[in-house]
């Protein structure tokens, strides 16, 4: 096996197929009257302005596509919960950061937006995706949309799945606070790479005695009144293709074996983000790690799943919500 080497499985196709049914039938009957909204990550913390600064003196292993050069992107990032349901902040949930790139030259993978000028990162607050694959993640939401006993036997007889969920819901005191991981492989010259994101903090925040339901968002609300946020943006290569599998982002890559190491820094300067219409545009954009440069192509089944699945709800979303779909240029449009 080698480096960044994929293995796609038999009958991968269909089981992408019934997920795309599954989900949108999902936010249909969840959505029901109102605007239709995400099948998972619904809930916006914020949509904030950032900046994307790539580290200069890289070295030659690690100056890949966008960090090929120092220079720094305009970016969109968008805080949110994972729960399909808009629920208080204060359960357990995993969260999420959804960062977009402005500014990036090339062409992109999406044959509909090859001449988009963005890149995704898609990242969340849990090391490991909660499933192997597409196949067990389809049988999972399966089992979450049937009966109860189609749930215990589900958890019963997936004990990974079972221990990678309850390790993977947290709370959180604040989305500006908190580690955040891509869970998948990304292409990077000859090998792959997972992301991660890492804050600055030097007093992290408390989770309040008696939270507001949507106390997160009030958190970044008061950071980004007084200050900046900052976030080390790493990557950690593949150097094991075994040890570090491809097709399972339920398994965590060993950081003993191959550290993150920063090839960029976030800055999230001071904003008042919580506006209307900066609300609508979190809403209405799309985020997709297919929207990438050649040089950071999604690896393995449940990045696969993520190309089909991620355009067909998108479109589905928009059209039900009369919304057009377009990438952003820049921070004014």
């Amino acid at each position: 096996m080698k480096l960044a080497e994929e293995t796609i499985p038999s009958g991968e196709a269909q089981v992408i197929e019934d997920l795309v049914a599954r989900l949108q039938a999902k936010i249909t009957r969840d959505n029901a009257g109102g605007p239709m909204r995400r099948d998972a990550h619904p809930k916006m913390h914020g949509l904030v302005k950032a900046e994307f600064i790539v580290e200069p003196g890289l070295p030659p292993e690690l100056r890949v596509g966008v960090f090929a050069e120092p220079r720094s992107y305009p970016a969109w990032i968008r805080f949110s919960n994972q729960d399909g349901s808009l629920n208080p902040d204060k359960g357990r949930d995993i969260r999420g950061m959804a960062i977009k790139l402005m500014g990036v030259p090339g062409d992109k993978l999406l044959d509909e937006e090859r001449d988009a000028p963005t890149q995704d990162f898609i990242l969340i607050s849990t090391p490991v995706f909660v499933t192997r694959d597409a196949a067990e993640f389809d049988a999972l939401l399966a089992s979450l949309t049937g009966s109860g006993w189609a749930k215990l036997v589900f958890f019963l007889t997936h004990w990974r799945v079972t221990w990678n969920l309850l390790r993977s819901m947290v709370r959180f005191a604040n989305p500006l606070q908190i580690r955040y991981f891509s869970t998948t492989p990304y292409l990077f010259g000859n090998t792959a790479v997972k992301y991660s994101a890492m804050p600055h903090v030097s007093v992290p925040d408390r989770i309040p005695d008696r939270p507001d339901d949507d106390y997160l968002r009030l958190a970044m609300r008061q950071q980004l009144t007084v200050g900046e946020a900052r976030f080390d943006f790493a990557v950690q290569l593949q150097v094991d293709a075994q040890a570090m599998p491809i097709e399972d982002p339920g398994h965590e890559w060993s950081q003993a074996l191959s550290p993150f190491r920063k090839v960029a820094s976030i800055v999230i300067p001071a904003q008042a983000f919580d506006t209307e219409a900066q609300r609508e545009l979190g809403e209405n954009l799309s985020f997709t790690p297919w929207h990438a440069l050649p040089a950071h192509r999604p690896l393995g089944g449940v990045n696969r799943a993520r190309r089909v699945v991620y355009a067909a709800i998108s479109k589905y979303r928009h059209a039900c919500n009369q919304q057009p779909r377009r990438e952003p240029q820049g921070w004014d449009g």
